[in-house]
C-alpha cells in the first residue's frame, strides 16, 4: 500500500495535496466468499447503514447465510426482511450459481480479468458489485470502479473532468495502482461529507 500511495502521490498533483490534507486513508476490506458479495448486491443503490439492516435480518431469520440457505428461503421471506424483488433474485442466482459450479474460493487464483469473466456471466451481477469485490476482497491492484457514483463526482470535483472517456483516460495515469487511487478518491468524497468510513 504504501508503494502505491507514493506512485500516486509523485504522479499526481491531486493525490499529493490530498495526502498532506489527510495524513493516511482509510483501506477497506473484506473476506472473500459468498457472504461479502451478498452484502455487496445489498448494498447497490443503496446506504452502507441499510444495507447492514438488511442482511442482519436476512441472517437473523437464517441462522446462517450460506447459498444453500438462500436458495432455499422463499422470495416472500427474503421481502419480509427488507429485500428487493430484485435483489432478490440476484441473492437466488448467485447462490445457485455456487451449488452449481461457480467456485468463489478459486478467484483468490486468478487474474481480476479472470474473475470478472466468471461473474459477469451471472446477468443479475454487474460490474459495480464485481469491481468493489475485486478492491475489497481480493485486493486487486488495478481497479477503477466507473460505476461508482461517489468516484465519478469526487472527480468532478477535483478533476474538472466530466466525461467516462476522459475519466478513463485520465485514469491511465494512475496504473498499476488504480484501486489505491479509488480509495483515496473514496476518503475524500466521505470527509467533505463528514461521513464514516466504509464498514
Amino acid at each position: 500500500m504504501k508503494e502505491a500511495i507514493s506512485f500516486l502521490v509523485e504522479k499526481e498533483p491531486v493525490f499529493k495535496n490530498l495526502h498532506q490534507q489527510y495524513g493516511s486513508f482509510y483501506i477497506p476490506s473484506r473476506p472473500p466468499g459468498f457472504v461479502t458479495l451478498c452484502k455487496l448486491i445489498l448494498e447497490q443503490q443503496v446506504s452502507i447503514d441499510s444495507a447492514k439492516a438488511t442482511f442482519l435480518k436476512i441472517e437473523n431469520h437464517l441462522g446462517e447465510v450460506t447459498p444453500e440457505t438462500i436458495s432455499n428461503i422463499s422470495d416472500e421471506d427474503l421481502r419480509s426482511c427488507g429485500v428487493s424483488r430484485q435483489k432478490s433474485l440476484y441473492l437466488k442466482t448467485l447462490a445457485n450459481a455456487v451449488l452449481a459450479d461457480l467456485n468463489l474460493e478459486s478467484f483468490v487464483l486468478k487474474s481480476a480479468e479472470e474473475v470478472r469473466n466468471e461473474l459477469i456471466q451471472l446477468k443479475e451481477i454487474g460490474h459495480w458489485t464485481i469491481d468493489v469485490y475485486l478492491m475489497f476482497a481480493l485486493q486487486s491492484p488495478d481497479i477503477i470502479p466507473l460505476g461508482d457514483i461517489a468516484v465519478v463526482n469526487t472527480i468532478k470535483e477535483l478533476f474538472d473532468v466530466h466525461t467516462k472517456e476522459e475519466m478513463e483516460q485520465l485514469s491511465e495515469n494512475w496504473k498499476p495502482f488504480r484501486t489505491m487511487a479509488t480509495f483515496i478518491l473514496w476518503h475524500h468524497y466521505l470527509e467533505k461529507r463528514n461521513r464514516k468510513p466504509f464498514a
